[in-house]
């Protein structure tokens, strides 16, 4: 096989705390994410001589040795000691998952590409080699490769299963502004607030305990008037997802969700569900 197309899904942090930062400037986190259908698209094709390319339908990702998925085929064939003669990639992404939207598209491309460059090259690497790889890429990308709903702490690499949530259906709102993650942890550490744990709650009924620590740093009036109109027009509860700015709203059904969206027709909307691995 020389060619392999993924879907590549989005997250969402469902609660996201911050619960410290180490020495070396990384935070430690807890957060609850979920995949949802909601995907980009990756082609990879088997390269040569060890050159890898990337290509997006996006013109404002980056290319190449700026994106992720450049980073993430590299630390492959690094850790699989594929030879570079023997190596490379033709990486080629369909952007549907807005970026600077706290959804981890970037994260599940470079998921994706790690998942289908070991299929490709016949499975070199393990599961647990694929998480280690992951998060020398980037911190969600070890969620992205295993999928699903997990509570996942440390700087998001640790991972673990949680207890079973109840069928929801999610819609996601982007307003007309991104968030870069770094300047959102930049903001974090100018004004640390204590970490609150709230994780019991949380499982106990988690569409009223829906919880993102940058709500609070960002204090953002857009944001909370995207939250509100969620909850107007049906939604249990609203919530950022990662450090925004992305906003979703929890329905019942996806009849509910559907109605909601009419009420963004400006904006970037999706009506998805989780996706289970």
């Amino acid at each position: 096989m020389d060619e392999i197309t993924l879907k590549a899904p989005a997250k969402l942090n469902l609660c996201l705390d911050i619960t410290g930062r180490r020495n070396d400037g990384y935070h430690l986190i807890e957060t609850v994410m979920t995949s949802v259908d909601l995907c980009d698209v990756v082609t990879i094709k088997r390269g040569q001589d060890g050159e890898i390319t990337v290509g997006c339908s996006d013109a404002e990702i980056p290319k190449n040795e700026g994106n992720i998925c450049h980073k993430a085929a590299r630390l492959f064939f690094e850790t699989a000691g594929i030879p570079a003669i023997e190596s490379g990639a033709e990486i080629y992404i369909e952007k549907n998952i807005p970026h600077k939207a706290g959804l981890g598209g970037g994260s599940s491309d470079a998921a994706a590409v790690l998942r289908g460059l070991n299929e490709l090259y016949g499975c070199p690497v393990t599961t647990d080699e694929l998480l280690k790889i992951g998060v020398k890429a980037g911190a969600d990308v070890p969620f992205c490769v295993v999928g699903g709903t997990k509570l996942c702490r440390g700087i998001g690499e640790i991972i673990s299963d949680c207890p079973e949530l109840k069928k929801r259906t999610y819609l996601i709102v982007m307003p007309d502004l991104g968030c870069d993650t770094k300047g959102a942890y930049e903001k974090y550490d100018q004004n640390p607030l204590p970490a609150k744990s709230r994780l019991n709650r949380f499982f106990g009924d988690f569409p009223r305990y829906l919880y993102n620590i940058f709500e609070e740093l960002y204090q953002s009036e857009n944001i909370r008037e995207i939250k509100e109109r969620l909850i107007e027009n049906g939604a249990e509860n609203a919530c950022l997802t990662g450090s925004g700015a992305a906003v979703f709203g929890v329905f019942e059904t996806r009849e509910k969700a559907e109605r909601a969206q009419k009420a963004f027709s400006k904006l970037f909307t999706a009506v998805v569900e989780t996706v289970i691995p």
